[in-house]
């Protein structure tokens, strides 16, 4: 048996529920006044009169005051919904409803202002489940790609690399998952696109024609209807470069994540980059900051170097969530466990980044045949000795253990962000008694 589910007019902000109840007692207070005047005609009417005949002469008075209510009614309900579709319709895309529309422009806009912060399949399965509570996401990615389609456009158009940027795109537009499909499309070798992205290609496009890759990046925003706003983390194609275990160096986002030996720090070039202006406002102004999942070395760590964002971050007074991976990754993480990821965090950026790590804490999803990766390992006894609230809950699916359920995730942030400025809210209507003069 399905679960009732409360009509979406019915949510609290859709700012419809206080203008029916107006206009249905607008035509109460008319029927009253017509009743007035018509009481006494209809008393004096023949019994064999159509009027008699069509308001149920034969029931008894109350019946019939109540069906002639309730048709009533019905006429008045039908009309309003068929003057709010001839109103909306114009706004609505095929195969949307009004409500959907009215749904996601008032009670989706009223939601907290949050700020995505990472890149790769990670962030992407964060943002599906974020846009389902709130029209006020701004994701911030990483642009240190340097392999396939995203690499071969930066080298051959100097542009920053569209890849993690498209696939965020594609999860907050409204028309997802067939905006998905599109963005994600490759062509077939031989086209002379060969494994180009038609995402890819759309952003170089609108990046040749704006003369600015931030603003194409904004238009693509706006024209593919994103519930929300992706921003690349710098305008500048960044350089990620790592020095492994035994002192090695590595260059590139492609080699660095098929490294064969532990990495002991990352860098990027240039190192004095600028960050995003609109996206260091929307980290400040942010609700809700939410660091990663994705891969830590080559997807998260890189925005986090740019010394704008950290700072930023840093200063944020929103709640500061780091979201551990579920799977560890060969080439980058391997082995690790979900403090060694926190203290790899710390040691590049510090450990005043974050208040709260939510981490994974169910074990039992299938394995997808051939991966290499193993579920991350919650070692409590070392995550106690850590500067940071921990929150362990089923955030994995159930079908691939190597990702993140984009529902579950979701949802407990946003009950941590609820819980946590309920008790800001809490704390700030606590006054101190002031104190005595000596």
């Amino acid at each position: 048996m399905s679960r009732f589910r409360i009509p979406r007019w019915l949510y609290p902000g859709m700012h419809l529920k206080r203008w029916l109840l107006l206009v249905f007692g607008g035509i109460t207070v008319l029927a009253l006044g017509t009743a007035i005047f018509l009481v006494d005609m209809y008393r004096d009417l023949p019994p064999d009169s159509i009027i008699f005949v069509l308001t149920g002469a034969d029931l008894q008075r109350p019946i019939r005051a109540a069906l002639v209510a309730a048709g009533g009614l019905l006429l008045t309900g039908i009309g309003v919904w068929g003057l709010m579709r001839s109103i909306v319709s114009p706004f609505v895309q095929r195969g949307d409803s009004v409500m959907e529309v009215l749904y996601t422009k008032r009670y989706l806009g009223r939601g907290p202002r949050i700020v995505a912060i990472g890149g790769g399949t990670g962030l992407s399965t964060l943002l599906r489940g974020l846009k389902g509570y709130s029209a006020n996401i701004t994701a911030i990615v990483a642009v240190a790609d340097d392999g396939g389609s995203s690499g071969r456009l930066r080298q051959q158009l100097g542009i920053v690399p569209p890849g993690d940027i498209r696939n965020c795109i594609a999860a907050l537009a409204d028309a997802e998952p067939l905006m998905t499909q599109l963005m994600q499309y490759r062509f077939p070798p031989g086209s002379g696109l060969d494994d180009h992205a038609f995402g890819n290609l759309f952003i170089a496009a609108m990046t040749a024609v704006t003369g600015d890759f931030e603003e194409a990046v904004r238009e693509s925003n706006r024209v593919l209807a994103v519930r929300g706003q992706v921003l690349p983390a710098t305008s500048v194609p960044l350089n990620l470069g790592a020095i492994l275990a035994s002192g090695r160096h590595l260059q590139g986002q492609v080699a660095i994540s098929h490294a064969e030996e532990p990495i002991d720090r990352v860098t990027i070039e240039p190192a004095d980059v600028r960050g995003n202006p609109e996206a260091l406002q929307r980290i400040l102004e942010a609700d809700l900051v939410v660091i990663g999942p994705g891969s830590l070395y080559s997807s998260v760590l890189p925005n986090l170097l740019i010394t704008d964002i950290r700072d930023a971050i840093a200063t944020a007074n929103g709640v500061r969530v780091y979201v551990c991976n579920v799977a560890t990754q060969p080439g980058e993480t391997g082995a690790f466990s979900a403090a060694r990821h926190l203290e790899a965090l710390f040691d590049h950026v510090g450990d005043d980044l974050v208040d709260f790590a939510l981490i994974n804490g169910n074990h039992a999803a299938r394995r997808p045949r051939g991966w290499l990766g193993q579920p991350v390992i919650v070692d409590e006894r070392r995550l106690e000795e850590l500067p940071v609230t921990v929150i362990e809950q089923d955030l994995v699916d159930v079908t691939n253990a190597h990702r993140h359920d984009s529902v579950k995730l979701a949802s407990a942030l946003m009950r941590l962000q609820q819980e946590e400025r309920q008790e800001r809210v809490r704390q700030r209507r606590v006054r101190r008694p002031a104190a005595s003069a000596g």
